[in-house]
């Protein structure tokens, strides 16, 4: 692979835009080629005598040598085609500039370019860099106080444990070096139903020193913070317990494992970025048949960005750290659990997706045949199925559809390097890859097209045709199924994935109670797209309920009670979302969430009124939605980006994707309206 695919590939996604810009310095470079062999002479020289060509060769091949030795001890002994020097500004801040001393020659103006945009490069690196370890320190200091109140609920604990037990306390917690760490966020430990977080008082905490740490003193300063997420934000000062289940509680270790990762990063970023720079300065080398990579590259050692030293130390410390605190002294245990390993793709998971894509595509064609051998359509009960047993498999089809396109989601946001794990709070290798959720969703698929075929099968043989209670409830059977799996509390079939959905629609359920998040609002927002699924959910509870499935008939329709809750369920999502952004509209003070609660009230308002004021708000919906999504959520329709009606950073290469999701966007928005 070449440098320049290997370089884009290593890139962090949030950082793309402050790496160096190597392609653009190899099409300067190119342009510099591309001089050097217009100027070059096509007349060859004439024809020197054996000797007198051996004697300079070996004249030119001692000079060389010498040049090298006198390069190696710090001897200057030829004239340097470049000479970098560092400018300090006004305010303290500085950058690099490199004089470019042959421009006067034939060519020298397009060298003299590109060492202008190296240099720019070489700043916008080092400062981004620079910033970066700024923030990591700052970061650094919240957790270290977090850390210190640990060691000192440790402390207290063993104590608590040991008058408990009538022992002596144990001494492993006494003379813990204090370490100065990072926390990505205030919230950084908690649990999914509690918030809880040690501080040390303000006031008594200036008095005391780093080395108090390990004394009981400080065990008096010590304060238990508990934020009950089901109520609106406020913190509540309560007494200490101190025992071992709040002591597992705020003993977290994610704050450290995303912090060492971070770290990670940030030395790729500096070590990749160089490699760059030593790569283009060798290229220029060859091309333009000068030396001066060796200049520049000293320049580069010599930034921030070669000669800090801050995340390496900081790195170690994080390590020795976690595997005194976390790991037992364990070092080997320690470092598999902060170096984040990538989830090993599994052959039996493809060979399963591919045996069940197989299945659903051979039951559709024989629900195809079966249909036309049987002329089932001609029959007379064929508005009866329609009206009674269609509703209920479209529930399947519905969410293998929306399963099919989170698949899909799921894969381009590997394809371009998108840390959805992050970013919806997945644990670390537990989450599922488009892989696993095709297989759960062409799985479901082929026991709904299975139930089908054997409901018309057993309808249609004349041995089976008297049981129709049991041809009646397959559909049933199959949600309770689905539903079984979902709620199985045992660590099969991916319990943690199943747990999460569990925990996030539980939320999405009693929003505003609990702090909103982004997963919360993500699927707040997927089950206003599923008001068809939801319905046809009810419609089971009605046709099994209260009506004659034996004979397939219902009277679900007629039935007020039905009516009513037709509507409450399309209400339902919408009205969720809604207090989700009342919620974060009081939390974060943000009037953007005021227009997206705007948004969904105008959904809310079409699947409550009248049938003529139902349309006008959908269409108003449908308008708002559009607008919301093409240039809110995606940022798109921008006249002054330098991407004509689309943005600036652009992740897919593609500029035709983004205006094919665009009108597909509009058309899917106004064609879903007919669901409501």
């Amino acid at each position: 692979m070449k440098f320049g695919k290997e370089f884009a590939s290593q890139m962090v996604p949030e950082w793309q835009a402050a790496y160096m810009d190597y392609a653009c310095l190899k099409i300067l470079l190119k342009q510099i080629q591309h001089w050097k062999q217009k100027t070059t002479q096509p007349d060859t020289p004439p024809r020197l005598p054996r000797a007198l060509t051996l004697y300079r060769a070996f004249s030119g091949l001692i000079q060389r040598q010498n040049q090298r030795l006198s390069s190696f001890n710090g001897e200057d002994t030829e004239n340097q085609p470049i000479l970098g020097n560092f400018c300090t500004g006004r305010k303290g801040s500085g950058k690099y500039e490199t004089t470019f001393l042959m421009a006067a020659e034939e060519g020298g103006e397009c060298e003299q370019q590109f060492f202008r945009r190296l240099d720019n490069e070489l700043n916008k690196v080092d400062k981004f860099y620079k910033s970066k370890v700024k923030e990591v320190m700052e970061e650094a200091q919240t957790l270290s106080k977090q850390m210190k109140a640990l060691i000192a609920f440790r402390i207290k604990v063993d104590k608590v444990a040991a008058k408990f037990d009538h022992i002596h306390p144990s001494p492993r917690m006494v003379g813990m070096n204090v370490f100065n760490g990072e926390a990505q966020s205030n919230d950084s430990i908690e649990d999914n139903e509690k918030h809880i977080s040690l501080e040390i008082e303000e006031e008594n905490s200036k008095h005391m020193m780093s080395s108090d740490i390990a004394s009981l003193n400080i065990l008096n300063h010590v304060k238990l913070n508990e934020a009950i997420q089901t109520h609106f934000p406020t913190i509540k000062q309560t007494e200490l317990n101190f025992s071992k289940e709040n002591l597992k509680r705020i003993e977290k270790q994610q704050a450290f494992i995303e912090f060492y990762h971070k770290l990670r990063l940030l030395k790729k970023y500096s070590f990749m970025n160089i490699l760059a720079f030593s790569k283009i300065m060798k290229k220029y080398d060859k091309i333009s048949s000068r030396r001066a990579s060796r200049n520049y590259m000293r320049i580069v050692d010599n930034s921030y960005l070669g000669s800090s030293d801050e995340v390496t130390k900081l790195m170690e410390r994080v390590e020795a750290t976690f595997i005194k605190h976390f790991s037992n002294s364990n070092h080997g245990k320690g470092m598999n659990k902060l170096r984040l390993k990538t989830k090993k793709e599994r052959h039996r998971i493809s060979f399963c997706t591919g045996l069940f894509v197989g299945c659903t595509a051979a039951l559709i064609l024989a629900l195809i045949l079966i249909i036309h051998a049987r002329n089932i359509l001609d029959k007379q009960g064929k508005a009866q199925y329609m009206e009674n047993m269609f509703p209920l498999y479209s529930l399947f089809a519905f969410i293998v559809l929306h399963m099919i396109l989170y698949a899909a989601n799921i894969f381009f946001w590997r394809q371009y390097r998108i840390n959805y794990t992050f970013i919806f709070g997945f644990k670390q290798g537990t989450e599922l890859g488009y892989r696993e959720v095709l297989l759960l969703s062409f799985g479901l698929a082929a026991l709904a097209l299975a139930s089908v075929i054997s409901n018309l099968d057993m309808e249609m043989d004349p041995k089976t045709g008297d049981y129709k209670a049991l041809t009646e409830l397959l559909p049933l059977i199959l949600v309770t199924l689905a539903l079984v799996i979902l709620i199985f509390p045992f660590n099969i079939l991916y319990r943690s994935s199943r747990l999460f959905f569990l925990t996030t629609l539980f939320h999405c359920i009693c929003a505003p109670l609990y702090k909103v998040k982004f997963q919360d609002f993500f699927l707040a927002d997927q089950l206003t797209s599923q008001v068809q699924a939801l319905r046809s959910l009810q419609f089971y509870i009605c046709y099994y309920g209260w009506g004659d499935y034996k004979h397939r008939q219902n009277t679900c329709k007629m039935n007020d009670a039905f009516n009513t809750f037709y509507f409450v369920v399309a209400v339902v999502p919408y009205w969720s979302r809604l207090l989700q952004c009342l919620r974060r509209l009081h939390e974060e003070k943000d009037p953007m969430q005021a227009y997206n609660g705007l948004k969904t009230a105008y959904s809310l308002n079409a699947g409550t009124g009248r049938r003529i004021v139902a349309w006008i708000c959908l269409a108003i919906a449908a308008i708002y939605g559009t607008y919301w999504d093409l240039v809110v959520d995606w940022g798109l329709l921008q006249r002054r980006s330098k991407n004509r009606w689309l943005r600036d950073k652009l992740l897919v290469p593609y500029k035709g994707v983004y205006f094919g999701a665009m009108a597909l966007n509009i058309l899917l928005r106004f064609a879903w309206i007919k669901q409501c």
